[in-house]
């Protein structure tokens, strides 16, 4: 596919959002003093390649306390882009049990379980990296969502949000996902479209952070953990029986190049993500996978953080967001 093209940008019962007008008289702020830093605590179970610490398993990313702080970063930009939200599904979590499902860091059941109170929030994932301290409604559970889950309770609510390239079976997932909530039930899936573009042409097909997405899709395609599973969303569920299936597409920018503040401020964020998380993107993916030597890939980083830090290029991915309820 050419991601420049990028032809699912539109579709019945996709929303989208009118141009994305740029900031001509802005400062760029992308590498101010202020740009945040997040930390979260760790725990032991992790091994070392490559420099960097991963859990044992399938998963290509590492779990260290940069790509910590990477995920966080895009919490926040994500939760600027649906308007200071958590979900968008048409649900009052109050008195809810609900699943998030790759939960990372955790900060999403955390900053819902403070704001519902008497909902009760499973966050599960590979790695044990959640913070010792939560509220008392939120648990985290290490375990793989593909293999047998160990929850047999039926939940509300589901959320899987930014699991691109770590699962093998979508609709398999999907189905789980059907299985596992009541009878009317909730569920919400938020994936990145990895394919970038720009609206008015300033992005060139061989901007490096273009080349960095089709390599990576590349790879994830090759060990079957496909990096584009957006668009497939709104089939999968169809196919496992759900209805009231509503997409919705979320313009994201690259950068602080928009006139708008909210954009601004998440364009910051997800070029932030970019620029310190592309070593964690290429590390065991460019070498186990593509077999590239650690000096072109050194290299090639680099040139990717240079072409992102080009204020001239207005360059933006879409973001899914599908929700979905299980009938009644």
């Amino acid at each position: 596919m050419n991601p420049l093209s990028n032809p699912d940008r539109a579709g019945s019962g996709i929303i989208t959002e009118s141009t994305v007008e740029v900031d001509t008289d802005g400062v760029d702020s992308l590498w101010s003093d202020e740009a945040s830093v997040y930390t979260t605590s760790i725990a032991s179970v992790h091994e070392w390649k490559f420099g960097r610490r991963y859990s044992p398993g399938s998963y290509q990313y590492p779990n260290d306390e940069p790509e910590q702080a990477r995920l966080n970063i895009c919490h926040d930009a994500f939760y600027y882009l649906l308007q200071d939200r958590h979900f968008l599904a048409p649900i009052n979590p109050d008195g809810m049990r609900i699943l998030d499902i790759g939960t990372g860091t955790g900060v999403w059941p955390i900053e819902m379980g403070n704001e519902h109170p008497s909902s009760q929030i499973i966050g599960i994932d590979l790695s044990p990296i959640q913070p010792q301290w939560a509220p008392p409604n939120v648990e985290f559970i290490m375990e793989d969502v593909e293999d047998d889950w160990t929850e047999t309770q039926p939940f509300d609510y589901i959320h899987c949000r930014y699991m691109a390239s770590s699962i093998s079976d979508w609709p398999r997932l999907v189905q789980r996902c059907y299985e596992h909530l009541k009878p009317g039930g909730w569920v919400e899936f938020l994936e990145t479209i990895p394919f970038p573009y720009s609206e008015d042409g300033s992005l060139e097909p061989t901007h490096k952070f273009v080349e960095l997405m089709r390599l990576l899709s590349d790879a994830c395609n090759h060990v079957g953990r496909p990096l584009d599973p957006g668009p497939s969303l709104r089939g999968w569920l169809q196919d496992a029986g759900f209805t009231s299936i509503q997409p919705r597409r979320v313009k994201c920018p690259i950068g602080t190049w928009p006139k708008e503040k909210r954009l601004k401020e998440a364009g910051l964020l997800i070029a932030l993500n970019l620029i310190e998380g592309v070593d964690a993107f290429t590390a065991a993916p460019f070498r186990e996978v593509m077999d590239w030597p650690p000096d072109e890939i050194t290299a090639f980083n680099e040139a990717v953080r240079r072409d992102l830090r080009q204020r001239s290029v207005h360059a933006l991915v879409d973001i899914m967001v599908v929700t979905a309820q299980k009938p009644e």
